[in-house]
């Protein structure tokens, strides 16, 4: 590895952002109460009056912003004197070119060694030592005004003892299997395994079983319908699966359903060490045969204890469900993930029938076989499921013009293991941003809106210590958080991926604009990730569907517009003992540059939302993604001949009303920007600006829905959630996709009426936000 050094990556060559000025007195803050109105009218006259209507209302106001606009122009070009807007201070374009030249990789590098340093699970004092870290080291960079800490008292389960014995038929000594992850040659941090926490499933039940072992596959619900029609029985059976298409927590929920009495998850070599021609880690960066992917196998964010609420504290004490109502919501079978080396003895003492050719990994077995048996497996799992406390870390730098909107960076800093990926590749380049923005303050330079640094606790076990902080702060994150940045894997390996709600795409794009490709100089890291995606910008940016990070809660749960960034997509050693800083040294980011990259980017873009004097929300991407989404909604439905009285027109016609407030905000947003770049001191535009961007703030908040998806309460966001099978998967209209589902398995009348529903759910919501946007009372 070359010597490191402070490095940046230097910005590119691109349209400079938009400046910003200072206003010389503050104006008086208000809120707008946006009503909800009644439901759409379904008949063609009514819609044509309402659209008449609004049409009407959107030329009136956009009218009136350009008549304001030329006004106050007109005045500056008689007064060339008034020159309100003028400021003699650093232009807060400068600060953010000054940002990214203050990356250092060496200073990256240097908190990445001291988090992994020992592994720190959630809970445990090694962990609580990672928080004072986070803490003292925002306060040395300049944060100490504005940093503390919130502990949250919550319930995870650690492991008490592990036992897994295989009986082989006409082999009379049982095989006893180490449930242990190997030292490998070299590697200083896997000769302390003995430190880190057993492999196990978090919250996973206790309990026994012996039986014979069925292989499902990856224990998708595809598979064990599969298995049906293969007339195999996994009642009382124990299965056997490979990680690598869902979540586990859904493998072990489908394998309940099916009857199984115990689950056994194991890391393929076909998933985890390519080809095999490699070798595996320290020679490459595939994960060794011994390796072992721990996790939580429940399935909701937050506390098991406190759903909906947030958790009691170290000296408050909040309401907790009953120990029959905890036993309800856990998982119901106990499971534990095993390596490679012992899923091989367990897969070769199967026998039954073949199992499909793309059932086949990279074991070395004759052949992959199903079952059940002839191989006997004695499991036994004992589980400490116990209150301790959690420790969420934050730094403020409160706004000058709006301290009352946030703009909040997260990222996790509890590990499986020594986590030099996941996470604490994040947590590293979020104290690099921390000490960019101390630097900045240092000369003079202060947000517009409030900057909050966010350092999660026990988000392996679901997100906790975020969304118990979301829930305890929903009112106030609900009127007034702008947007979420998270970042869990900064780095992971080359490739830069995102994902975003559809109006922050534009944001998202133009911050990669800024900073130089760590891997591909002098190209921009936006001119690598647009020629990936086949030069599609339709291609580059994913959705925020799928859980199993802290944008969780934010989003799916107050409708706040959310971004998650990382470099490298896929790593083999995921919540392995591998999974530390040497990996990252050799393999991941071994001159830390593309973790200068993600602090560029990540912090670019919270520039950009604390600092422009109109929030750059662009809200035509959210109407084309919302067009495309019931496109592919309509093709469905027309290849499964769906009864005609299921129409998706409530959809085409919120998305035609919502396109129209779109075009109205357009023209009165050039109106505002034209007086802003001339006076923007000018008093009067103070609240005329504040209330358009609350219209902006507020508009992702109507996709949301009080009773939140079917099953599902909590998670409330109509547009964005987990598929029905996989939390991990990420879906649009997940409501309209699993009711389409049901409708077509059982063809019920009920079932395509709980359809059609569905639709209507989510065209209140595009009409509500229609309505957000225009900001007018009906």
């Amino acid at each position: 590895m070359e010597q490191l050094r402070c490095w940046a990556l230097k910005s590119s060559s691109t349209p400079q952002l938009s400046s910003g000025h200072d206003s010389l007195e503050r104006a008086r803050m208000f809120h707008l109460n946006i009503e909800d109105s009644a439901e759409m009218p379904t008949s063609l006259l009514q819609l044509r009056v309402r659209r008449m209507t609004l049409v009407k209302a959107c030329l009136s106001s956009a009218f009136v912003i350009i008549a304001a606009a030329l006004f106050v122009v007109s005045m500056n070009r008689v007064f060339g004197s008034w020159n309100l807007g003028k400021s003699n201070q650093r232009s807060r374009n400068e600060y953010h070119r000054d940002y990214l030249k203050l990356g250092c990789n060496e200073t990256i590098a240097m908190h990445l060694r001291r988090l992994t340093a020992e592994p720190h699970v959630a809970g445990t004092a090694e962990n609580f030592a990672t928080a004072e870290y986070v803490l003292s080291t925002f306060k040395k960079y300049g944060l100490s005004d504005n940093a503390y800490y919130k502990d949250y008292n919550v319930l995870l389960s650690y492991p008490l003892s592990r036992s897994l014995t295989l009986r082989s038929p006409g082999v009379e000594t049982l095989r006893r299997f180490e449930l242990r992850e190997k030292e490998v040659k070299g590697d200083p941090y896997s000769s302390r395994s003995s430190k880190a926490i057993p492999s196990f499933h978090a919250y996973s039940p206790s309990g026994t079983s012996v039986a014979e072992v069925v292989y499902v596959n990856y224990g998708r619900a595809e598979d064990f319908r599969a298995l049906e029609r293969m007339g195999v029985n996994v009642t009382g059976a124990i299965v056997i699966a490979r990680h690598g298409k869902i979540f586990r927590g859904d493998i072990v929920k489908n394998s309940a359903r099916a009857g199984a009495s115990a689950v056994v998850i194991y890391s393929d070599p076909f998933d985890f060490a390519g080809t095999g021609s490699e070798g595996n880690y320290p020679l490459s960066k595939w994960l060794p045969r011994s390796g072992v992917q721990r996790g939580t196998v429940f399935e909701k964010p937050g506390d098991p204890q406190s759903p909906g609420w947030p958790s009691g504290t170290t000296t408050r004490d909040s309401e907790r469900l009953s120990a029959n109502d905890l036993k309800a919501v856990l998982p119901s079978i106990p499971s534990l993930p095993i390596s490679a080396e012992d899923a091989q003895v367990i897969m070769n003492s199967l026998g039954g029938p073949l199992a499909p050719p793309h059932w086949h990994g990279g074991l070395d077995l004759p052949a992959y076989r199903i079952g059940p048996g002839p191989g006997i497996l004695n499991f036994t799992y004992v589980a400490n499921q116990t209150n301790v406390a959690i420790r969420n870390v934050f730094a403020v730098i409160k706004g000058l013009d709006e301290p009352d909107r946030y703009v909040l960076l997260g990222n996790h800093r509890d590990a499986w293991t020594f986590g030099a990926v996941d996470p604490n590749s994040g947590t590293a380049t979020l104290l690099d941003i921390a000490r960019r923005l101390g630097k900045l303050v240092k000369q003079g330079w202060q947000p517009r809106r409030t900057i909050v640094l966010c350092s999660w606790d026990a988000e392996e076990y679901g997100s906790v210590g975020s969304t118990e902080w979301v829930e305890e702060n929903y009112n106030l994150l609900y009127s007034r958080a702008v947007a979420y940045i998270n970042v869990d894997c900064a780095v992971a390996g080359p490739g830069f991926a995102a994902s975003a709600t559809p109006q922050l795409d534009n944001l998202l794009r133009e911050a990669t604009k800024q900073v130089v490709d760590p891997d591909d100089a002098p190209h921009t890291v936006y001119e690598s990730w647009f020629a990936v995606n086949n030069k599609s910008e339709s291609a580059m940016i994913g959705r925020l569907g799928g859980g199993g990070s802290d944008f969780t809660s934010f989003l799916h749960h107050v409708g706040v517009p959310a971004i998650d960034i990382y470099y490298g997509n896929d790593y083999p050693v995921y919540h392995s003992l591998y999974d530390n800083y040497m990996w990252m040294e050799k393999f991941g980011d071994p001159h830390f540059r593309r973790h200068v990259a993600v602090a560029g980017i990540w912090g670019i873009i919270a520039l950009k939302l604390v600092d422009e004097d109109i929030l750059p929300f662009n809200y035509e991407n959210y109407a084309d993604e919302l067009q495309s989404y019931t496109v592919t909604l309509e093709a469905q439905l027309k290849a499964l001949g769906t009864p005609t009285h299921v129409s998706t027109s409530p959809l085409h016609d919120s998305i035609s009303d919502l396109r129209m407030v779109i075009s109205e905000n357009k023209i009165q947003k050039k109106g505002l920007q034209e007086i802003e770049s001339q006076f923007s001191d000018f008093q009067y535009w103070i609240p005329q600006r504040r209330a358009f961007n609350d219209r902006l703030l507020m508009a992702e908040r109507a996709f949301t829905d009080s009773e939140g998806l079917p099953g599902k309460p909590w998670n409330k966001h109509l547009i964005y959630g987990e598929t029905n099978e996989n939390e991990y998967g990420s879906s649009s209209f997940p409501a309209i996709f699993e009711s389409l589902q049901k409708a077509a398995q059982t063809n019920a009348s009920k079932q395509w009426l709980a359809l059609q529903h569905e639709i209507w759910r989510v065209s209140r919501a595009i009409d509500r936000a229609a309505r957000v946007l225009h900001g007018e009372l009906t």
